[in-house]
């Protein structure tokens, strides 16, 4: 008879999958202390106690000993009980960070983004064409181009002229260079709020499909408050708000310092904000206000949007907030740049930058 026998269930008596269970809950907890391994593993014990994590076969201790022993903090001094994460917990998060909000997305060819269109690309295709002024020389099909000139002027009086040479069509493909700026003034945090920790995840998410998937792209990561400043992107999850105001110029200023560096024929900004600009750096002084939109500030915000846009660098605003008067400034910071904003909440963030960043990877930007 063709069927199923099914039997009873034994545990292998294995402790993996307790010890699965409790890492994906200390790596998000990581996330929201920012990296603090103390204060995680105090949240965890608390968890453990109101809702029983852990069982007789395995607790928390064991939990601890297999963290240290599979790398994933370790000790600042033997036997001081003071933790600190290592690299590969900074790559767990944003690995984990990826499939929870991207886990959907298609894989794509690694570092290939193709377009419809032929020209100076990195890769040959089979059609050939008469040369035309402009190509470039290592676009000549050397083979095709002495048979021609054999034809057409014979072997004896070889002789090769613009008109024998053949070049071979290449397949364009973009290549992306992108700057994402995360707003970290104290507004992160208000309100009763927790905007930085989706906003971390995000970054990191994006981080890793670059870094894994479209290794021929770059990104650059900058933070900015009352200044502006680059982090590496193993600094992601254990980013922090401070007491900060929001210098949007700052941040733009590094921006386009950063982009017009880099060789790449298609540019772009993604911005995650919360708030309004509320800073200046004058003459070495801050100029601060946080009392409605400040005249002075919003127009030398709006000049570097201009000045992006003339170095066709376009800036795709992520806005977490629903203020009707901060969504006006944006979308006059949107027609200024010729760029995109969305309106997006917490929950749906990821996508929306997610679906930005694969649309502009399949063209050229002007």
């Amino acid at each position: 008879m063709i069927g199923f026998n099914f039997s009873q269930f034994i545990p292998s008596g294995s402790n993996k999958a307790d010890f699965d269970k409790l890492l994906d809950i200390f790596l998000q907890l990581l996330t929201y202390s920012s990296g603090d391994v103390g204060e995680a593993l105090n949240w965890m014990n608390q968890l453990d106690e109101q809702n029983g994590l852990t069982n007789d076969e395995y607790g928390m201790g064991d939990f601890i000993q297999d963290l240290k022993e599979k790398g994933y903090i370790d000790e600042e001094e033997p036997g001081s009980g003071t933790f600190n994460v290592t690299p590969k917990s900074g790559q767990t998060i944003r690995q984990r960070s990826l499939e929870e909000i991207f886990g959907k997305i298609k894989k794509a060819s690694r570092g290939n983004h193709r377009t419809p269109f032929a020209g100076n690309g990195d890769e040959s295709s089979a059609e050939r064409r008469n040369y035309a002024f402009g190509d470039e020389p290592d676009q000549i099909d050397s083979t095709s181009s002495i048979r021609n000139a054999q034809i057409n002027h014979g072997i004896d009086e070889f002789n090769m002229t613009e008109n024998d040479l053949v070049v071979e069509e290449r397949e364009y493909k973009t290549q992306t260079s992108t700057v994402l700026m995360i707003d970290i003034s104290h507004s992160m945090i208000l309100y009763g709020e927790d905007r930085i920790t989706p906003a971390k995840k995000v970054a990191m998410a994006l981080a890793e499909l670059i870094t894994t998937r479209y290794p021929k792209d770059t990104l650059d990561i900058i933070v900015f408050g009352n200044q502006a400043w680059p982090i590496e992107i193993k600094d992601l999850p254990y980013l922090q708000v401070g007491p900060y105001h929001t210098n949007t110029y700052s941040g733009l200023e590094l921006a386009m310092d950063i982009l017009r560096r880099r060789k790449t024929a298609n540019k772009q900004i993604f911005m995650i904000t919360d708030g309004k600009p509320t800073c200046l750096i004058e003459n070495g002084r801050f100029y601060k206000n946080s009392f409605g939109l400040d005249r002075k500030i919003v127009n030398k915000t709006l000049t570097q949007a201009a000045r992006c846009r003339k170095l066709n660098i376009p800036i795709t605003t992520f806005m977490i907030a629903r203020d009707p008067y901060l969504q006006r400034f944006v979308q006059d910071f949107t027609k200024i740049n010729h760029g995109r904003a969305f309106y997006s909440s917490l929950k749906g963030l990821g996508e929306y930058i997610f679906e930005d960043y694969v649309r502009n990877r399949r063209k050229k930007l002007r």
